[in-house]
């Protein structure tokens, strides 16, 4: 009976996780739209404000409860997913969509490297090299050619997943502390207002958005929320690394939305390297 329960959580996790993986592929064009003539730094701020209203109207409504006593993971992994969040979507404004994203989604693999590192968890020979191959797939995919004057948009993608894969970890404590989704993403959504807001004011980079902007505004905003709450069940209810593995598919989506959205080319190796980052990601889950 536990083996069919444990079997039906990771069966709900990785659902929980294509979903995730779909709406951050959404996302993605939609910041890539919004850039025409908003920031990173504002398109942080609306999507993390938009966050804070569709999480907190309802919250407010239902009566639910917002302290905490887990409020210094909450303000830590705020901060952490914060800053991961603002180097992602400036590589987004900066890059090819395919590219920004690639960069981000090396996540679990850092999430895997700081299981073992801070957990102390084993990984099994099998998981180390579906990791592996995950990641061959991933630069099979983006076969990386960033020019001189990308490389800080380049190295600013990349640590966004180094940060994503930490604040994954302070998600699954929050999880393991009985802390509800809406209240995990929530309170990311606040600190990234607040953080946002700091921003801006110290940069002077705002302006009113117009019609176009505040369509792609609340496209960031909407799709970004549901991905966390989907993302953050995900990670409660599944398998860590098989729900880190199965977000390899936003790489997957975004690929596809290139290509309907953008005309962008398909070659028969990044077919290929889809194919393996899917498989690795069901491998490596299997514990």
């Amino acid at each position: 009976m536990k083996k069919l329960i444990a079997t039906a959580g990771v069966r709900l996790g990785a659902g929980w996780m294509v979903v995730a993986a779909l709406l951050f592929a959404q996302m993605g064009v939609f910041v890539k739209l919004g850039s025409a003539t908003l920031s990173s730094v504002e398109l942080v701020f609306w999507r993390s404000l938009f966050g804070v209203v569709l999480i907190g109207v309802p919250a407010l409504a239902r009566r639910q409860r917002f302290a905490t006593p887990n409020w210094p993971v909450h303000l830590r992994r705020g901060v952490v997913a914060y800053c991961a969040l603002l180097g992602y979507f400036y590589a987004i404004v900066h890059l090819p969509l395919s590219t920004a994203v690639t960069l981000n989604y090396t996540s679990p693999m850092f999430l895997a490297l700081l299981s073992v590192l801070l957990l102390r968890e084993r990984l099994r020979a099998g998981a180390l090299v579906a990791l592996a191959a995950g990641f061959a797939g991933v630069v099979l995919l983006l076969r990386p050619t960033l020019a001189a004057d990308a490389w800080l948009a380049g190295v600013l993608g990349l640590s966004s997943g180094l940060l994503a894969g930490w604040s994954y970890l302070q998600v699954r404590e929050l999880g393991r502390r009985g802390e509800p989704e809406w209240r995990v993403v929530f309170f990311f959504a606040l600190v990234s207002t607040i953080g946002g807001a700091l921003m801006i004011s110290l940069t002077g980079d705002w302006q009113m958005p117009d019609r176009d902007a505040w369509l792609a505004i609340a496209g960031v905003g909407l799709t970004a929320t549901l991905a966390q709450l989907a993302m953050t069940r995900a990670y409660k209810v599944g398998s860590k690394l098989f729900a880190a593995n199965l977000s390899y598919l936003t790489v997957v989506f975004s690929t596809l939305l290139g290509v309907g959205l953008w005309g962008e080319p398909l070659p028969v190796s990044s077919i290929a390297a889809i194919v393996l980052i899917v498989v690795s990601g069901i491998v490596a889950g299997r514990r």
